[in-house]
């Protein structure tokens, strides 16, 4: 979650900037403008995606090996009351249920993910193969495949073997690397003569920040500086060697492509007439999303990032910068390790320069110098950190066509959540993020940047790590209270269903009948998940309203014995 202060923007003046570089990426070169209406081009992909520790379940059923995330959540106090995803969605259970709402979704591909622990309870192939875990995933691929859904996988999406963590310290350890490389090939030769779309991590910016330096998530360490750092210089390398294993040995007979899925906020520079806040801005973006990208499309961390940890460490007495270095030979091996490049967004921030003393000690965040603003005019459903800010999103995906080369594109990850005080179906802040994002999506393509395909954040309610199931993002309602864990479409599964049948925005005819067509639909459908939302009622006065009133009672209590004692004075 990313730390924010709030401003409120008045007015943000908008210059046309010369840049002396052509391959320059221009700050102001995409303002945000009225909708536009058109389609995506001829085979564009349409998705929608989720990870198997926030919705599988079954934790320790059919041979899994423990992960980091269970023995995290186990622990009292690091997830919000407590919950774990020991049963999350129970789709170990339910896959074949969840096939058949992506079937009515209409959607081309799901991106899901793979257990490592699942196949390999321990992380390392020579110890143990879980039959019943490559088992539960061939079923899902055929199924899947046999329903026309193409399936895209993610290798890892932060579920690493607790042995692992426990052995070698996780990620801050090379070891991992061949560990990784082997499972990897276990999952190429086992389910790779159906799987063409492979991502290697999800996300590995949360993995390194919130893992190893903030310990928000798994595995809970607190390495501020250094930990982030090395966890992605490892997952790096990780990378690159499954990218060239891939390459060597199943490329020529599987003909699959393999990539990274990247996510990142967009930057915007606070001022446009100061050139301080659009170097913060590049900054951002830079120890962000160029932090994992440049390595591989340019063979190095960006320079930025090199200056600034290097002189931050200077300052603090070290020898050495914090950064780890790439030898020569590294460089060359990682560069060029990505047939697609995954982008995975959700929100923007406003960027200006702040300098942080080296005396507040070695951390990811004062690295960058510089402090991260929103405008509270931009929409936000419930959840802190997520503010509705679509024109960030075109930015996002034109820098990275300015600087990767103008890879091939797959949107991995973009979605809105909200918060549980009250159940509802009819969406319609769902909606209107989803159409003002993949409208500016459309604009990007527009624009020339390669984009192919996009997956929407998330096919159902989950388990959101930290924030356990008080966030929502799904496109379908699940009664955790349930045992059963019954679905409930909302309505943006008519909205978006809507836009990938008609590949885009057609006329404005169109799209405003899909908004209230879906609108009515969800509003008989509300009485399913009645009884839930009372026990979400009752929780919100249980955590809001009795502390609040408590509260009150004792400031008046204070306030008439202050009386009282003056009158008897």
């Amino acid at each position: 979650v990313m730390k924010t202060n709030v401003l409120r923007v008045w007015y943000v003046p908008v210059l046309v900037l010369c840049l002396n570089a052509a391959e320059d990426f221009q700050w102001t070169k995409n303002n945000p403008g009225s909708f536009y209406y058109g389609t995506f081009p001829a085979g564009f992909l349409w998705g929608a995606g989720s990870s198997a520790y926030q919705t599988e379940g079954a934790w320790e059923e059919d041979g899994k090996g423990p992960s980091i995330w269970d023995v995290f959540t186990h622990k009292k106090g690091k997830v919000y009351k407590n919950d774990t995803a020991d049963s999350a969605c129970e789709s170990y259970y339910r896959v074949k249920d969840d096939i058949q709402l992506l079937k009515d979704l209409k959607v081309h591909y799901y991106l899901l993910s793979i257990s490592w622990p699942r196949i390999l309870p321990t992380g390392i192939k020579t110890e143990e193969v879980n039959e019943m875990g490559i088992q539960f995933y061939n079923d899902t691929i055929n199924s899947l495949l046999d329903n026309n859904i193409i399936p895209f996988v993610s290798l890892y999406h932060w579920d690493l073997p607790q042995a692992l963590q426990e052995k070698y310290g996780g990620w801050q350890n090379a070891s991992l690397i061949n560990y990784f490389n082997d499972y990897a090939n276990l999952c190429f030769e086992t389910f790779g003569d159906r799987v063409k779309y492979w991502i290697t991590f999800s996300n590995p910016w949360a993995v390194a920040e919130e893992g190893y330096e903030t310990g928000k998530h798994a595995p809970g360490l607190k390495l501020s500086g250094t930990g982030a750092y090395k966890a992605a210089h490892h997952i790096i390398k990780t990378h690159a060697k499954v990218w060239h294993s891939y390459d060597k040995t199943w490329r020529r007979e599987q003909q699959g492509m393999v990539g990274i899925s990247l996510t990142s906020a967009w930057g915007e520079p606070m001022d446009l007439s100061n050139q301080d806040d659009i170097d913060a801005a590049e900054r951002y973006v830079q120890f962000y999303l160029g932090w994992f990208a440049n390595p591989i499309y340019r063979g190095d961390y960006p320079e930025v990032m090199k200056e600034y940890i290097g002189r931050k460490s200077a300052q603090q007495g070290l020898g050495l910068t914090r950064l780890p270095i790439f030898s020569a030979q590294e460089k060359s091996y990682i560069k060029g390790t990505s047939d697609f490049l995954g982008i995975g967004h959700f929100t923007t921030r406003y960027i200006t320069r702040k300098n942080y003393p080296s005396v507040q000690g070695p951390s990811y965040y004062t690295d960058r110098d510089l402090q991260e603003l929103v405008d509270p005019k931009w929409p936000n459903p419930g959840s802190k950190w997520l503010y509705s800010v679509p024109w960030g999103f075109r930015r996002l995906l034109n820098f990275a066509k300015t600087h990767y080369g103008n890879p091939l594109i797959y949107v991995t990850e973009n979605g809105v959540s909200e918060k549980i005080y009250c159940i509802q179906l009819c969406d319609e802040w769902r909606m209107e993020y989803l159409k003002g994002y993949i409208n500016e999506m459309l604009k990007a393509i527009n624009d020339g940047v390669n984009v192919n395909g996009y997956t929407a954040w998330s096919l159902l309610d989950k388990f959101e790590w930290n924030k356990g199931f008080s966030e929502r993002f799904g496109f379908y309602h699940v009664d955790f209270q349930n045992k059963n864990k019954p679905r409930h479409p909302k309505a943006s599964v008519q909205y978006y269903k809507k836009i990938v049948s008609a590949n885009g925005f057609p006329n404005l005819r169109q799209v405003e009948s899909w908004y209230y067509k879906a609108l009515e639909t969800c509003s008989t459908t509300n009485q399913p998940v009645s009884e839930d939302s009372l026990t979400t009622h009752m929780e919100m006065v249980t955590e809001i309203v009795v502390p609040i009133a408590f509260t009150l009672c004792i400031l008046i209590s204070a306030v008439l014995l202050a009386i009282f004692l003056q009158k008897c004075n």
